[in-house]
């Protein structure tokens, strides 16, 4: 399924998603996709087209958002990694689980059953255009669903290629590839589906909600959120500097769990900004613009917006900017405040500000100052006291101790929001669940029959109390 002419009208667009959607259900339904056989043929498959076209796709990340090679890589071996972590335990994921059965059953057996949902949305965005749109389907694969992919549109060369590898592999029948703007997206949305997968804003992710209201459609929203980074006065200052801007300047910053702002106990302010400045400067040099390690800004649009974040009365370090090449240098903040613009949205960009506190209390007061339960949070601390203390305060989809952003790349760990930044979570095995329905069965047997359930009750409700006591 190729990219849809500028020309066509809606209705032609609706009714192409639709006539998908109608050959994808009627494929489900056949049974094709239930087999494990199947699902790991498909998935092999995937991975042997995903190593055959990697340079394309790097080369098509480059193109696209500015990706230095080694990140690009990063992102496309970590969809190998997640194939090949679900190839391995597919086959256990499937089987039947055992659970017990109460008094009120017998005389029976009980098992739940992980089965495929149907046909499956999946809705990529555009700061990780490949892997998070591959992640999904490797877990709508696995799970037995078929799938209808939207790529980002302000990823063209990346959505052609991810368009290439999903022909190679598959019919439409069973993964179709859309490829254009909101009225595609739009258009894909009207139809019903079992499954909805998508990552990107709150704001969008509001619309998508809204569609699959309309056909009670089961939805997974990998949102975003402020995450903050906390750095107590015990921590580590050079490691913590190091991991913080690693994470932090991971695609120029659009990460949705990139530390987006940091807490710095008072006592180390000045040692952990002096860190920090030091650190940026052995990570990109002198001239940052010039580092062939640091990506671009997506578009003009989201340049202008977090450009326009920099306080230059605040700058620690960096604030130079490039329109013509969507370039911000690393830019650090010093003493923000909660009411500042910066700390009112999330910056998805290179620009981290830097604010203190005295006390773990006033600490998460702050915290509780932002507009939702972030999707990640950071701590860098000794301290197993602090570490307890912050985490019963705090209310986050996950993170890390002593690390940022690394928690993601564990397929054992579940990768999802709370509140605004996301509902579900899926890697690993919780890509394999969130796109199964836990289908639960009884099994009774027929060689006795207990009376006891059956009319005229009679006196039998005084010997169930009996029983219960």
């Amino acid at each position: 399924m190729g990219a849809l002419p500028e020309s066509h009208s809606l209705n032609s667009l609706e009714a192409q998603a639709a006539e998908t959607v109608v050959r994808q259900r009627r494929y489900f339904e056949s049974g094709a996709t239930r087999s494990h056989a199947f699902r790991m043929k498909q998935l092999r498959l995937l991975k042997e087209a995903i190593v055959q076209h990697q340079g394309e796709l790097e080369a098509a990340l480059k193109a696209d958002i500015g990706r230095p090679p080694f990140e690009a890589y990063i992102e496309i071996s970590t969809a190998i990694e997640d194939l090949k972590h679900t190839l391995k335990h597919l086959k256990g994921w499937m089987k039947p689980r055992r659970v017990g059965t109460s008094m009120w059953a017998q005389p029976g057996r009980s098992r739940i059953e992980s089965t495929p949902q149907g046909v499956t949305f999946l809705l990529g965005p555009y700061n990780y255009p490949f892997l998070l749109l591959i992640q999904p389907l490797i877990g709508s694969i696995a799970a037995g669903n078929t799938a209808v992919l939207k790529p980002s549109s302000l990823n063209p060369t990346v959505a052609d290629v991810v368009e290439k590898i999903v022909r190679q592999c598959f019919s439409a029948d069973y993964v179709a590839v859309f490829k254009g703007s909101t009225d595609v997206t739009n258009a894909l949305l009207e139809q019903r589906f079992d499954h909805i997968f998508f990552t990107g804003s709150p704001r969008v992710g509001r619309i998508v909600m809204a569609a699959a209201a309309k056909h009670l459609t089961k939805v997974t929203l990998e949102l975003g959120g402020k995450s903050p980074t906390i750095v107590h006065k015990d921590a580590n200052l050079s490691v913590a500097a190091r991991r913080i801007l690693a994470g932090k300047m991971l695609n120029a910053g659009q990460t949705c769990v990139a530390p987006d702002h940091v807490h710095v106990h008072e006592d180390i302010k000045d040692a952990f900004e002096q860190t920090m400045v030091a650190t940026l400067r052995e990570f990109y040099g002198d001239n940052p613009a010039e580092s062939p390690d640091l990506g671009r800004m997506i578009n003009e649009r989201h340049f202008d917006r977090v450009a326009a974040l920099i306080d230059h009365d605040k700058l620690l370090t960096g604030g130079e900017t490039d329109r013509a090449q969507k370039y911000i240098a690393p830019t650090l903040l010093r003493d923000v405040s909660m009411d500042d613009p910066v700390m009112q949205e999330e910056i998805f960009g290179p620009v981290l500000p830097i604010m203190t506190y005295r006390s773990i209390e006033e600490l998460v007061a702050n915290l509780k100052k932002l507009p939702e339960h972030p999707l990640a949070l950071y701590l860098f601390t000794a301290s197993a006291q602090v570490e307890r203390q912050i985490l019963d305060s705090t209310q986050f989809g996950g993170g890390c101790i002593n690390n940022t952003v690394m928690h993601v790349a564990n397929p054992n760990l579940p990768f999802g929001g709370v509140g605004e930044s996301g509902m579900g979570a899926y890697h690993g095995k919780n890509s394999f669940d969130v796109f199964s329905h836990q289908r639960s069965i009884l099994k009774a047997t027929t060689l006795f029959d207990i009376s006891f359930r059956y009319a005229p009750y009679k006196n039998k409700v005084q010997l169930l109390r009996k029983m219960i006591r």
